[in-house]
């Protein structure tokens, strides 16, 4: 019986879809945990799982092996932090929305066309959009957190690929959640006390851990072997809808119209670029 071969755009949206579910779970523990315990803990509980997949060794491993580890490792950390304490302040869709101008501007980078610029200001105009009608209501915090969480996701899309390139299947990966959660876990364990350790919180941290991390984590990280960096930008265009539909589902968050519009405009940004880099695609 032959392998089945999964291709590189089902395993990105296949991550994107549980993402984003575990998402809407990490914003019900962070009300109970707080942002940087409930990122630990989820980090924490996807390092075994990994490890034991993986099985890596740092045997014969070069200097620069080692560096894209440690960069990766801590851009992941810091980029989940970040955009878990945006998830603390804003709604999950809209948190994810202003996110994507990461992924999004790095893909309108590397097209090198310049009327992908127009589509870079329609985005930014869908991230006001987004925020609602009273700007003077939204919370500027949660909107950096976020921005940040994107700038960050942009890097991760670069060390993601690198790390992919000089590791062997997950390896990298598991590797780099260490260093991940290394960063992470002082803050954790500082935040939220004697809570993390209660059974229900941590059965609902390992969900999480594999929604959120080992799921698509892996999928994206063998995807981004055989597909160029600002394709995969370009695929995480769902995001924003699908963090929405999760937001909706589980989290009972309301959108207005004007914020669905901003949403609208983020996507249709992102479809503009897909059409203007097509013909630079690899076969995927």
């Amino acid at each position: 019986m032959g392998v089945v071969r999964v291709p590189p755009t089902a395993m990105v949206l296949g991550g994107v879809v549980s993402v984003q579910f575990g998402g809407a779970l990490a914003s019900k523990l962070i009300e109970r945990i707080g942002a940087a315990g409930t990122v630990s803990l989820r980090l924490a509980l996807a390092v075994p799982i990994l490890l034991l997949i993986a099985r890596p060794s740092l045997r014969k491993r070069t200097r620069r092996d080692l560096l894209a580890v440690v960069a990766f490792g801590t851009v992941l950390g810091l980029m989940n932090l970040s955009f878990y304490l945006a998830l603390e302040r804003l709604p999950l869709g809209v948190a994810v929305t202003i996110e994507f101008i990461g992924p999004l501007g790095l893909a309108a980078a590397m097209s090198r066309k310049r009327r992908d610029l127009f589509s870079v200001a329609g985005a930014a105009l869908g991230v006001v959009l987004v925020n609602g009608n009273e700007l003077s209501a939204v919370n500027w915090l949660g909107v950096g957190f976020a921005a940040l969480a994107g700038a960050l996701w942009a890097c991760y899309i670069l060390l993601s690929a690198e790390t992919g390139r000089r590791f062997a299947q997950l390896d990298g990966l598991a590797l780099s959640m260490v260093v991940a959660t290394a960063i992470t876990l002082p803050a954790g364990a500082i935040t939220s006390g004697s809570d993390i350790l209660h059974w229900d919180v941590l059965g609902i941290g390992l969900a999480i851990a594999v929604l959120s991390s080992v799921l698509p984590y892996s999928l994206e990280t063998l995807a981004l072997r055989n597909m160029r960096p600002a394709v995969f930008g370009i695929l995480m265009s769902l995001e924003p809808a699908v963090a929405a539909t999760a937001g909706f589902l589980i989290l009972r968050q309301h959108l207005d119209a004007i914020q669905l519009l901003g949403m609208a405009c983020v996507v249709g940004a992102s479809i503009a670029i897909t059409r203007t880099t097509r013909s630079e695609a690899p076969d995927i």
